[in-house]
């Protein structure tokens, strides 16, 4: 079985438990949580991945790490895919549980970086036209990249708008690339 069948179907067993239970949202805000601790730690994969672990060890990291900040059902779960021997997974398991509350719930995320930061106001504009694109619910993640050449990038729903000065300079240089001046000589 591959690691994304694994990961929805926990990722559904989960979401269908945390509807049944009425908390959803707040499993979804949990999943963010584990997702970005997995993310960021490179030593916990590593403990997740060793087999040399043992599954006690590593429910006493999840609970360490989990317990104060999530909610007795989150818990639980993590318990379980412990025990199941899907502690490697957990990051995905994480993540396809917020992709599948936000195409429940009608929800896309959007992510903005710019060299800049912009005003509250200006992320609230482009929250509103990627809404008015999408017709749905948008919760916009704004960056700052100071390495980046003017302007910004935005990412949704699998789509790209690159208004970066350097995606302009490459889309130039393969126009002129082409050539299709013809003499009239």
């Amino acid at each position: 079985m591959n690691d994304y069948r694994i990961n929805t179907s926990y990722a559904k067993a989960l979401f269908m438990l945390a509807t049944d239970l009425g908390c959803a949202q707040l499993v979804r805000q949990d999943m963010d949580l584990v997702a970005q601790v997995c993310a960021e730690n490179r030593e916990l994969a590593a403990v997740f991945n060793n087999p040399a672990i043992r599954q006690g060890k590593k429910q006493a990291i999840l609970h360490d790490l989990f317990a104060p900040h999530v909610q007795q059902a989150t818990l639980a779960f993590l318990d379980f895919v412990v025990r199941k021997r899907r502690a490697v997974n957990l990051k995905g398991i994480a993540q396809a549980y917020v992709e599948l509350y936000c195409d429940e719930n009608n929800i896309v995320r959007a992510d903005m970086v710019t060299r800049l930061p912009i005003t509250d106001e200006a992320v609230v504009r482009m929250a509103k036209l990627v809404e008015d694109y999408t017709h749905k619910q948008v919760e916009l993640n704004h960056t700052t990249d100071h390495h980046m050449l003017g302007s910004f990038k935005l990412t949704f729903d699998n789509k790209m708008y690159d208004a970066r000065i350097r995606t302009k300079i490459a889309r130039l240089r393969a126009e002129f690339a082409k050539n299709d001046y013809e003499s009239k000589l």
